[in-house]
């Protein structure tokens, strides 16, 4: 057996293996093989980008690389989340398109890969992870490498239509065929891919899900992504978790909690759930001054004038909101445009007695998952979640709705906070079930097992 060698924008470098999250997985994998981690330092220079390579103290080596203030420009804020990030969800009017910002993308590609390939060895086997890197594999080939390697997307793949608005769109989906394992979050993503590739790259679908595309053939798969589920559970009833909810409980006093926890991008439907919120105060005054909703908004990519737009949006419609309904000694919607550590972030997942996980688009969305394991099995909440997560496809007992559909939605919050003790702990135990057994490592599992089998 050789190494894995993972390839990601950032990587665990600064912290070791993170709690948590895809460093978790990745991190017991190359543990175990004495693997190797490339991606970029962080770091961005005003001239020729440098290298370094080190070891932990678990004995993972890592390979990164500084980018060029260009570099990062055109490859990060402008392809990555100017282009396929937009339109990976859903969103082509937001795209930017721009051949400069391609070719950076492309040359940040091909750098990382020459860099990588001098580290690899004969029986490695290589995982890259995410739309940063759609053209590796291909870069890798170039380079002369014939090893297997896998691709995981973390955010959901368009419609076929959707994704030729890319002017790039063939080049990029031919060069992903390069990989011999594209993975994605759900089988409507997949789906999705699959469709694309017969209907755009004349794909041989014989025998899928291997397709076969100018002679190469390629195995499509989906591995929804799990969390570390023991690990969050336990988080919940850490020291941290304790003060945290003891802390928005002097803030609560006896009124039911509502949460929503997410990074401040367009596609997580921000200004829907508010409006919803808006209208669910709008349609129920009796319960006025009895439910609070905290809804927690890590800013991020604030270099980016749609997020700066967004943020505005949610000022404007959070001062509107406690303007209508507040009262001397209730704020409706508290908004914090902040981050909390994991173990914070348990202990108010587990007072909550709602939880809103309601984006317009999203890959998989691991809130949805931590909600449910932090509950407290006595008296856990509810989860309402978007049927456009990949996590829908999974947590069926949540409840599902469109995020579009605010007065829906507005009713959906009602139903959760009068549900009956009894469903809520038949759904949440069912719930459970499906995080503890789908959770990180058989995440990782499966998709490695499927890397190493021959196609």
């Amino acid at each position: 057996m050789g190494r894995l060698v993972a390839i990601s924008n950032r990587t665990a470098a600064d912290a070791g293996a993170q709690a948590g999250g895809l460093a978790v997985a990745v991190w017991d994998a190359l543990k175990a093989t004495g693997g190797l981690w490339a991606g970029w330092s962080g770091d961005i220079v005003s001239d020729s980008p440098g290298s370094k390579q080190f070891e932990s103290e678990d004995g993972v080596s890592f390979l990164l690389t500084d980018m060029t203030e260009d570099e990062h420009d055109g490859f990060y804020l402008r392809y990555s989340n100017s282009t396929l990030w937009p339109i990976f969800h859903y969103r082509v009017d937001l795209a930017t398109f721009d051949r400069g910002a391609f070719d950076h993308y492309l040359a940040v590609n091909e750098r990382l890969a020459n860099l990588t390939i001098e580290h690899l060895r004969e029986h490695d086997m290589v995982w890259v992870h995410d739309y940063h890197f759609l053209p590796m594999a291909d870069a890798l080939r170039r380079a002369g490498w014939k090893g297997r390697t896998g691709f995981f997307l973390h955010i959901p793949f368009p419609t076929p239509d959707m994704f030729r608005a890319l002017p790039e769109h063939s080049w990029l989906a031919r060069a992903l065929c390069q990989f011999d394992l594209i993975g994605f979050q759900s089988e409507s993503d997949r789906t999705n891919f699959e469709r694309y590739l017969v209907d755009s790259l004349d794909a041989d679908a014989s025998e899928a899900p291997i397709y076969t595309v100018a002679g190469r053939r390629v195995r499509v798969g989906v591995y929804p992504i799990g969390i570390d589920a023991a690990a969050f559970e336990e988080a919940a009833r850490s020291p941290a978790a304790g003060d945290a909810a003891a802390r928005i409980g002097r803030f609560l006093g006896n009124r039911d909690l509502i949460i929503g926890v997410d990074r401040m991008d367009y596609s997580k439907g921000l200004p829907q759930r508010f409006e919803a919120v808006g209208a669910f105060f709008d349609n129920h005054p009796e319960l006025h001054g009895k439910v609070s909703v905290t809804q927690i908004a890590t800013p991020s990519r604030t270099k980016v004038e749609e997020y700066r737009q967004l943020r505005y949006e949610l000022d404007q419609l959070v001062g509107r909101i406690n303007g209508d309904y507040g009262d001397l000694d209730w704020i409706p919607l508290r908004y914090l445009a902040r981050s909390y550590s994991r173990d914070e972030l348990a202990g108010l997942f587990r007072i909550a007695r709602v939880g809103l996980v309601t984006p317009l688009r999203d890959g998989m969305n691991l809130v949805a998952k931590e909600y449910v394991m932090a509950q407290d099995p006595e008296d856990p909440g509810v989860l309402i979640l978007s049927e456009f997560a990949g996590a829908a496809e999974q947590l069926h007992e949540a409840l599902i709705v469109n995020p579009h559909d605010r007065s829906t939605l507005a009713e959906t919050i009602r139903i959760a906070l009068t549900m009956p003790l009894e469903e809520r702990k038949r759904r949440w135990e069912a719930l459970r079930d499906v995080v503890r057994r789908t959770d990180i490592a058989w995440w990782r599992d499966l998709f490695l097992n499927d890397l190493r089998a021959k196609i």
